[in-house]
């Protein structure tokens, strides 16, 4: 085993395959350090994610290398979970042409197998499926579809794998399932964990056991007669009819509505009516750490910093969520007398025409409209108002994560911004010291799991080239303009567990920061680690801003 540097606040235990992987991740998770925030297995790896305030590197280390002095010893197999399938995928029949296989045996070896959740990622609940008993390494599609439906259960290299909701992807896909497989409103929001054994029920089993059952005055279980035997629809009429009991949940909608905030009128009291929401304007909070392991990213506020002083300056709770604007140009009028703050980006903020400062609580008269400016240097506005913005919350936070679609929509002409109860009175400020957001940034780094994947001249080209923000620039990352960096490696690295700051290098050579809604896994190699402090002030770099990487 291996143990790698993964930034200020995690640390990579590669070790040699996906089975130590699993006997790895089993023994830390049984044996919990507190300080440890996110276990996140992978192919070949765990990221252990802590909080230096409250435990210190050296012990994160000697807690990970007894782990694995006893992982031999470790259960790495958990909780057996059912899931009904029809074998109706688009790629079915290709996918067993692709193999040199009936349709019916891929049918039968893919149900037939007991799978084993290996790791979470891509999107929250999306598990990476792998089976002993699986022969096949299935190829990826060479133009990844635009948009794969929730539920679509596919094939890519030695996994399988089912599509919480709708997203791109480039997976095979060779049925589909009703199962509910991430709901952020429930208790366990996840239905396949890290190491939950998977089987997959074809329509035509469930129906047996469903009528089996009935015949011995049992319960049907889900299928019934409008079920349908897919796998004959897919040319299949010798699917397996091995009867597996059936999954006793409801059936659930393939996808997770969400509400804006306007919809979510019972919480809180009305405070301002959106007019104008600007470029792009959503809900953060301070996001959702350690759920990582889910599949789920931290996301919240971008600009951290930003927000907490936005927050106490009209006396929340410096977690409360506000709003996020990027570029400017929001317009809202009071529904009642309502103190704000506006800090982050350089802009110019006023009341019915009347300037006024940023960085200072100011009272917003029932009536009158509060306009933002555009941003005039900077990329990031935030808003707080005096009680924390209300909107609907997923998994304990009102943030919107615009990769996974989790929280509040986007805010959109004539939502009604609600408020909560102020933690605190407003504090007497004359004046908030603060600096305009440069052009010209200059990021501390770490050294990051991968840098002996490169060229010897890699780490000095990253830290001596000016780097120009592309277009390219959103809440899941950044990508650079500038010099290639050189690998020596080239072939794939198997996905391993992304943290926020990660820099990676995909085979163009430019390097694309990974910020708070990036994924949780990847499978480019990460040359270094931006700093914990260092991404509030990169989540205001802007397209065409300029930024130097430095040694921390």
């Amino acid at each position: 085993m291996r143990l790698l540097p993964m930034g200020e606040r995690a640390v990579l235990a590669e070790v040699a395959d996906l089975s130590a992987v699993l006997s790895l991740h089993a023994a830390l998770a049984e044996n919990p350090l507190d300080g440890v925030d996110d276990l996140v297995p992978a192919a070949r790896t765990v990221l252990v994610a802590f909080d230096p305030a409250r435990v210190s590197r050296e012990v994160v280390r000697a807690w990970i290398l007894d782990a694995a002095r006893r992982a031999p010893d470790a259960d790495a197999s958990g909780p057996l979970v059912e899931v009904p399938v029809r074998y109706d995928g688009a790629d079915l029949a290709s996918t067993a042409d692709l193999l040199g296989i009936p349709v019916a045996e891929l049918v039968s070896r893919h149900a037939g197998v007991e799978w084993t959740v290996a790791f979470t990622g891509f999107a929250p609940g999306f598990a990476y499926l792998v089976s002993a008993g699986w022969p096949y390494d299935v190829p990826r599609l060479a133009e990844p579809r635009t948009r794969v439906p929730a539920g679509a259960v596919g094939l890519a290299g030695g996994f399988s794998g089912a599509y919480p909701r709708e997203t791109p992807g480039g997976w095979r896909l060779i049925g589909t399932t009703d199962e509910m497989l991430f709901d952020p409103d429930a208790a366990a929001p996840v239905l396949l964990l890290p190491r939950a054994r998977v089987r997959f029920v074809p329509e035509r089993a469930r129906i047996a056991a469903a009528a089996a059952s009935a015949a011995s005055g049992g319960h049907s279980g889900k299928g019934g007669p409008d079920a349908t035997d897919a796998s004959s629809r897919a040319g299949n009429p010798s699917a397996p009819t091995t009867s597996v009991p059936a999954r006793t949940t409801a059936a659930a909608p393939t996808s997770t509505p969400t509400r804006t905030a306007a919809a979510h009128a019972a919480d809180g009291a009305p405070a301002l009516r959106v007019m104008t929401p600007g470029a792009f304007t959503t809900v953060q909070d301070l996001g959702r750490p350690g759920r990582a392991a889910l599949g789920v990213a931290r996301s919240g506020a971008l600009d951290r910093a930003a927000l907490r002083i936005a927050n106490r300056l009209v006396g929340n709770d410096e977690g409360a969520a506000g709003l996020e604007i990027a570029m400017g140009g929001l317009v809202a009028r009071a529904e009642t007398a309502t103190w704000v703050c506006v800090t982050g980006a350089l802009v110019d903020v006023d009341i019915d025409g009347r300037s006024v400062d940023a960085y200072k609580p100011v009272l917003v008269p029932p009536g009158a409209e509060l306009r933002i400016g555009p941003a005039r240097a900077g990329l990031r506005i935030y808003l707080a108002a005096r009680g924390g913005v209300v909107a609907p919350a997923a998994l304990g936070s009102r943030s919107r994560d615009v990769l996974a679609g989790l929280g509040p929509d986007p805010v959109a002409a004539g939502d009604a911004l609600r408020v909560g109860v102020p933690a605190s009175a407003i504090p007497v400020v004359d004046t908030f010291p603060w600096s305009v957001p440069p052009s010209l940034l200059e990021v501390r780094v770490t050294v990051g799991p991968r840098a002996d994947w490169f060229a010897p001249g890699a780490q000095p080209a990253l830290r001596g080239a000016t780097w120009t923000v592309s277009s390219h620039a959103d809440r899941v990352g950044i990508r650079f303009d500038g010099p290639a960096l050189e690998r020596t490696r080239l072939d794939e690295l198997p996905s391993e567990g992304m943290r926020p700051g990660a820099i990676q290098v995909p085979p163009h050579g430019r390097p694309v920061v990974l910020l708070a809604d990036g994924p949780v896994t990847g499978g480019y190699p990460v040359i270094a680690v931006v700093t914990d402090a260092a991404l509030d002030a990169l989540a205001q770099a802007r397209p065409g801003d300029r930024v130097r990487f430095r040694s921390a």
